[in-house]
Parts: C-alpha cells; sequence; structure tokens
C-alpha cells in the first residue's frame, strides 16, 4: 500500500464491501508512502496513527468521480453562468498571481491536478486541511492565512495597491451595490453624542428600512437626518467600495405599511429580541467610491 498526502483512507467490511469509515491522509511516516498513516476520519474530525488492515485501502484524488477529499468534481459547462469563487477560492488565486506562478506550476508543487486547483480557485469550496497545508507550502505562506483564518482581525490591515485608482459611484451602481438587504451602519446624535450603529437593512422602494427596539439607541434616528453607509473591503486584492446615503429617517407606524415591511424582509436582526419599530430612511444624497487597481 502506498498513499501520498491528501489521499483518502477507506475502511470496508470484509463482508459486505461497504464503506465503515473514511478519513484523508494528513501525515506520512515514510518516504515511499507505506504505512503507518496519520488519518483526520471524517466522522469525527480527529486524527490518529493507523496501520491499516486488509479491510482498508487508500482512494487518491480523482477517483469515483472525486478530485480530492470530500470534494465534487469540477463540473462540465452546462450552458449556465459559473459560479462565483468563495472566499478561500479567491484567496487562493491572489496568492498564486501574486507570485507568478500558473496553475501547472502550482498544482506541480501542491501535488494534485491543475483541474482540481482550478475548482479551488473557481468555485466555492472547502478543502481539508491536508490540501490547505499543501497549498499554503506550494505558495509559501501560512494555512491560517490562506483559509482565511486572521478574518477577526479588523479589515483593511494588508498592503495598499501599488496602483490604486480611487472613482466616484454613479447613483445607480450604488444603488446597485446595496442591493437589497445586508448590514449597514447608521451614524447619528445619541443621548450620549455621535455614535455609529451596525444594522440589518433591506430595500423596499428605494427606501432604506431596518428594525430596532423602542427606546434604543438606534431609535433615537427618528426625527433626525442621518447618514448610512455601506462597503466591502477585499482583503485579497487590497480592493473595495463604500455607498453613503444622507436622509431624514422616520417611524413607519401605518398598519398596512408594517405588514408590508414584515412580508418583504429578507431576514430577521442578527441581535434578536423583539425589534418592532421600523426605521425608514429616504435617501436625498447617495454617493459612493471604489478603489481598484489602475490599468497600466
Amino acid at each position: 500500500m502506498h498513499a501520498q498526502l491528501g489521499d483518502r483512507l477507506v475502511v470496508e467490511s470484509p463482508a459486505t464491501g461497504d464503506a465503515r469509515r473514511d478519513g484523508e491522509i494528513v501525515g506520512l511516516h515514510h518516504e515511499d508512502g507505506t504505512p503507518p498513516y496519520d488519518v483526520r476520519w471524517s466522522d469525527t474530525g480527529e486524527i490518529t496513527l493507523v496501520f491499516p488492515g486488509p479491510d482498508a485501502h487508500v482512494r487518491h484524488p480523482g477517483e469515483d468521480g472525486e478530485t480530492a477529499v470530500g470534494e465534487p468534481a469540477p463540473e462540465q459547462s452546462s450552458g449556465t453562468a459559473p459560479a462565483r469563487p468563495g472566499d478561500f477560492g479567491r484567496r487562493l488565486a491572489a496568492a498564486r498571481r501574486e507570485r507568478g506562478l500558473s496553475l501547472e506550476e502550482t498544482a506541480g508543487r501542491a501535488r494534485m491536478s491543475p483541474q482540481y486547483l482550478a475548482y479551488l480557485e473557481q468555485r466555492p469550496s472547502a478543502p481539508g486541511i491536508g490540501t490547505v497545508v499543501r497549498l499554503a507550502d506550494a505558495l509559501d505562506t501560512t494555512a491560517i492565512t490562506l483559509s482565511g483564518g486572521d478574518q477577526d482581525l479588523p479589515p483593511g490591515q494588508g498592503q495598499a495597491l501599488l496602483h490604486p485608482r480611487l472613482t466616484d459611484l454613479g447613483p445607480d451602481e450604488c444603488r446597485e451595490l446595496l442591493s437589497t438587504h445586508g448590514v449597514g451602519r447608521v451614524a447619528l446624535t445619541g443621548p450620549d453624542g455621535p455614535a455609529v450603529f451596525p444594522v440589518n437593512y433591506d430595500v423596499v422602494d428605494d427606501d432604506l428600512v431596518f428594525r430596532t427596539t423602542p427606546g434604543a439607541v438606534a431609535a433615537c434616528a427618528v426625527g433626525h437626518e442621518v447618514a448610512f453607509e455601506v462597503d466591502h473591503v477585499d482583503e485579497t486584492t487590497s480592493q473595495g467600495w463604500s455607498v453613503l446615503a444622507v436622509g431624514r429617517a422616520e417611524a413607519v407606524t401605518e398598519a398596512d405599511a408594517v405588514r408590508r415591511l414584515g412580508e418583504r424582509a429578507h431576514s430577521d436582526p442578527w441581535a434578536g429580541g423583539p425589534r418592532t419599530l421600523w426605521v425608514r430612511i429616504r435617501p436625498v444624497r447617495l454617493t459612493g467610491r471604489r478603489i481598484t487597481a489602475e490599468d497600466r
């Protein structure tokens, strides 16, 4: 028996041939790939040292329609729009381009097929730790950085672009970036002075609406002009955008209007609890800016 990192160890019943347990091989103890192996079991996530018996065999990436442990094979073109890459894929592609490596070069370093690497970059995916470690080693980075383990840090700590371009956004693009709902920030003057609060918001008929609790600080926005800001920072590419809406905040009290907002709300406030006061902001000024790499 011979294996390499990222292979799957499958233990089957000798009587029926049905798989009883499987896991990803994340550690080798011999250069020729012979047992024993460190295996991360799929059912528990634990890593144990395994001396495979006659009821076990190694499954390599690409066998049985799989490209790697726990990952489906790349989809064939069906004429539909491709899925957007996930956060891992974007970080992976950016790290590869930053080092000037092709798909084939990176795949060779990481001991995987270029097709699977392309799949990881182009589709939402969550590869096993063995795959992440191999890719991090191939790209001279860390598994924590590649997997986004530093995402709890304040945004914007990455390096600025060498040649950034700051452009103003028109009202139509600002509305498009606001989309239908999300998380934004309301800037207002509360009892203790200026304050900024994140809120779950919806866009209904070009109005920005959010729910809060009567008596909460966010409710102090009612009857005043406020600023509402939404942004996105792409740590991988050091790019981003922001949209700022300014308008008067009003309480929505009409029963039909409250019912209609409740029906059209895309999600409940993440903070939980009863939040019965709907606040509406009708923008009188909508501006935005975007940072991108300058074309050279």
